[in-house]
């Protein structure tokens, strides 16, 4: 059976390749960006299976209004792919209020705007999968991503309370996570704070680590995305890109050992 998708920031990137994958196959998609005339062509293309809906996430009375008139026009939501989101790169000192948050209005209560708009709806049909756009930058961290990094954990810790509020409604709940894709996320879609020139060798190291790193194909990731929605046990998380899988084990033994060192210590501090 075809599903019906809701997917944010559907202008570019990998949120465009979710909507053209499930379009190919078949399915509807309400598809929202901030210019929906980006989404011309594929309206040309696919004609009602696509919904163009114009809408900024942070105005949370837009998207309340975007949500209802997906579902109206096609009569259910299936799948809620909150994708909308962008990259604030800057030491943490250097970050200023207006960046930080704005960083957290996109991409936490964006995301939150629109999970509590659909959350009646797919409550009331018993089904339906939300999938919120996490990076590998939500559970390890890198220099210069700090403002990042704190809206992406903030964002994971919200979705893994939800997906154990929700799974007795038939509501399933993924982090997708993934790693460098070739997209515009570092470029024209990034925010920069004002630099600091003490840190400019900080910036030079994060350069260096990353000149050699292999991005991973947005095409493929719209076509992975479609075997974890058709799952039917989906994981809550999942990494998209082999650089998770390369790095993200390391961290997580190294954690562990550190915790295991200090256990005497977090005996102590029970009292």
């Amino acid at each position: 059976m075809s599903k019906i998708w809701f997917i944010t920031g559907s202008s570019r990137g990998l949120g465009r390749q979710f909507v053209e994958a499930a379009l190919d196959r078949g399915d509807k998609v309400a598809a929202t960006a901030r210019d929906t005339q980006s989404l011309a062509d594929l309206v040309a293309d696919h004609g009602d299976a696509i919904l163009p809906l114009r809408l900024d996430v942070t105005d949370k009375a837009a998207v309340n209004e975007a949500v209802k008139r997906a579902h109206a026009h096609f009569g259910g939501l299936d799948v809620v792919v909150n994708n909308a989101g962008y990259g604030l790169f800057g030491v943490v000192e250097e970050l200023g209020e207006t960046d930080i948050r704005d960083q957290f209005e996109t991409n936490v209560f964006g995301a939150l705007w629109v999970t509590q708009a659909v959350l009646p709806l797919l409550r009331e049909q018993g089904s339906g999968h939300i999938v919120q756009i996490s990076t590998i930058g939500g559970v390890t961290t890198f220099p210069t991503l700090g403002g990042y990094h704190a809206s992406k954990w903030a964002l994971e810790g919200l979705t893994e309370s939800l997906a154990k509020e929700v799974a007795g409604f038939g509501i399933k709940v993924t982090l997708v996570e993934p790693g460098g894709f070739a997209t515009d996320w570092a470029g024209s879609s990034a925010v920069l704070a004002e630099p600091m020139p003490v840190y400019d060798g900080v910036r030079a190291a994060v350069a260096k680590q990353f000149e050699s790193a292999v991005l991973g194909d947005p095409v493929a990731a719209g076509r992975a995305l479609l075997r974890i929605v058709d799952a039917a046990e989906p994981p809550l998380r999942v990494f998209f890109g082999s650089m998770p899988l390369e790095i993200i084990p390391g961290i997580y033994a190294d954690r562990l050992k550190t915790w295991a060192d200090w256990a005497e210590v977090a005996v102590e501090a029970q009292g």
